[in-house]
């Protein structure tokens, strides 16, 4: 792959032709590869950008775990939100419609499920809206594995559980509530495993049975254990601009390929700061 780069621009030096490769500069078959020995075969259609794409590589709000021409996966910071809300909202569509415009790719981005704004960790972009109904529609059959890890305040009495309930939204106060019994909301399964406790606070492991709106806050909320810096459903302390939440694992079997795909993104290093 290296020596096709230096070839395909003219003899360019090796360091430079690496550093586009490393930077995501290169495409083959509509999939970014970054491995300078990567193997070209008869037949494969490469995109080289002369300049790397740096929006995705060096981007504060985003970092690219997966593309290809279907789809894509990021590990989105906290502060971002998942759509635009308003003229100029710093957003993950508005940035990825920018990323493919830089690296001239005709398509815009189409989200296929949410994070809260203050919340950090993957999500996946549909390329187009037949991939994004699709991954939609088959959500709980394409998604194999989906968690996060939080900060959650005070002490554990337990090493695992699973929390249960009706979520419905409140449009009075703009809060989901909780009942054990139908009070006209969705049914929401949590569960719930501690992986380490600290004098005044604990971070835990969470998997998902459903995606409700605010599941994981108000379930953390329902137990008596607030997520860090969650002042809406009852944690008191603030964490700069974020929830204490970051989805850090996603599996889900490819919408066109069927492959299985995991992604996995590192515990934020302020989690176990706090603890």
């Amino acid at each position: 792959m290296l020596e096709f780069v230096m070839r395909c621009l003219d003899g360019i030096s090796r360091n430079k032709a690496k550093s586009i490769l490393t930077h995501g500069g290169a495409m083959v078959d509509g999939v970014v590869r970054t491995h300078v020995d990567y193997e070209l075969v008869p037949g494969n259609v490469v995109t080289i950008s002369r300049s790397p794409r740096t929006s995705a590589t060096t981007s504060p709000h985003y970092r690219i775990a997966y593309e290809d021409q279907w789809i894509v996966v990021v590990d989105k910071a906290p502060g971002v939100l998942s759509m635009p809300v308003g003229a100029g909202s710093l957003n993950m569509k508005t940035l990825l419609d920018r990323y493919f415009a830089e690296s001239r790719q005709r398509c815009t981005a189409h989200v296929v499920h949410r994070l809260d704004c203050r919340t950090s960790g993957l999500m996946m972009y549909a390329k187009d809206t037949a991939i994004q109904q699709q991954m939609q529609d088959g959500w709980h059959e394409r998604v194999f594995d989906r968690r996060y890890v939080a900060v959650v305040e005070g002490t554990m009495e337990q090493d695992s559980g699973t929390v249960s309930s009706y979520l419905k939204d409140n449009d009075r106060n703009f809060k989901v509530e909780s009942s054990p019994t139908d009070n006209g909301g969705k049914w929401a399964v949590t569960h719930w495993r501690l992986l380490e406790q600290g004098q005044r606070r604990a971070l835990v492991e969470l998997q998902l049975e459903t995606g409700r709106k605010n599941q994981i806050r108000v379930h953390m909320r329902d137990i008596g254990h607030p997520v860090a810096g969650d002042g809406k459903y009852g944690g008191q302390e603030k964490q700069g601009n974020r929830l204490c939440l970051h989805a850090f694992k996603l599996a889900f079997y490819h919408p066109v390929t069927g492959e299985p795909l995991t992604f996995e993104t590192p515990i934020p290093p302020l989690f176990t700061k706090l603890l």
